[in-house]
């Protein structure tokens, strides 16, 4: 079981961390109250596999001693369920400049009290903790897709497929592009199964229309440097921490070319390792 205390300053960046890990499949909870901590890890640790990746959110919301925090986490020693303690931090000026945009008031703000001695007070609250920390972050350097990859390797294996699903469509340029399409592949140059009478009524699923398309040495060379391409782009993309990429290939159609060749690259991805979605959304549009 991973059990993950996500903490730190306010405005460092938090929600945003628990967020991308629970992209990564984690069980994330939000200001969960610490008496609470070790009777969530019993049923946790009780709950099987949906509950093998568990991550709570605490801060100062949740009180500013932390002596009852630190009492949980010996409750959870005591119990084997080891932990992780990620720490948030960020400088006196982001937390500033951050609370500035959301316009939201400081968890531990006091009248007559400016933003900056309000988190310098906090910072001091929670030295100790940051001081018991396996892992601080401080995003004001960190970017935020540096800040997903660098979770991704440490709580996700360091798989570099981070969880990433392709989802690849085929599509007809008459129809219009896929808005959601973060790679577009156009494949209208290929041999076109339409101007064949018996091979117009059928779809790129079909054998007759596939060995058609195949046929072709274009159409052999263009998949051999398409997945050459893809291979090459999907571990880049998983790095940057992307949760879903979305390839689409395009034809006049939808019919033929792009559902064949969207087919085979689906199949290509899936042998890579990755989980890989098809949808041929125009096939059946006229």
């Amino acid at each position: 079981m991973k059990f993950t205390i996500i903490t730190g300053l306010s405005g460092a960046g938090k929600s945003r961390a628990a967020t991308f890990m629970e992209d990564m499949g984690f069980f994330c909870v939000d200001n969960l109250p610490v008496p609470l901590f070790a009777k969530f890890a019993e049923l946790s640790m009780a709950g099987g596999e949906k509950y093998d990746r568990v991550a709570l959110v605490t801060d100062v919301r949740s009180g500013t001693n932390l002596e009852p925090l630190f009492q949980a986490l010996e409750q959870l020693k005591a119990m084997n369920c080891p932990y992780k303690i990620l720490f948030m931090d960020a400088s006196d000026e982001t937390i500033i400049r951050r609370y500035k945009e959301t316009r939201r008031s400081h968890p531990l703000a006091m009248v007559g009290e400016s933003l900056g001695e309000t988190i310098q007070r906090e910072r001091k609250m929670l030295q100790p903790l940051r001081e018991r920390a396996d892992y601080i972050f401080d995003t004001s350097v960190l970017p935020t897709y540096k800040l997903k990859g660098e979770l991704n390797r440490l709580f996700a294996g360091g798989d570099k497929k981070g969880g990433m699903t392709v989802q690849v469509i085929s599509f007809g340029f008459k129809h219009g592009l896929p808005q959601d399409a973060d790679l577009v592949f156009d494949v209208r140059f290929l041999p076109n199964p339409f101007y064949v009478p018996e091979l117009r009524p059928k779809t790129g699923l079909d054998e007759e229309v596939r060995s058609f398309i195949f046929a072709s040495p274009r159409t052999q060379e263009y998949l051999e440097k398409l997945e050459g391409l893809v291979d090459y782009l999907l571990p880049r993309h998983a790095e940057e921490g992307k949760m879903v990429l979305v390839i689409g290939v395009g034809c006049t159609g939808g019919h033929h070319r792009s559902v064949a060749i969207a087919h085979a690259l689906a199949e290509h991805i899936r042998a890579q390792g990755y989980q890989a979605a098809e949808h041929h959304r125009d096939m059946g549009r006229s």
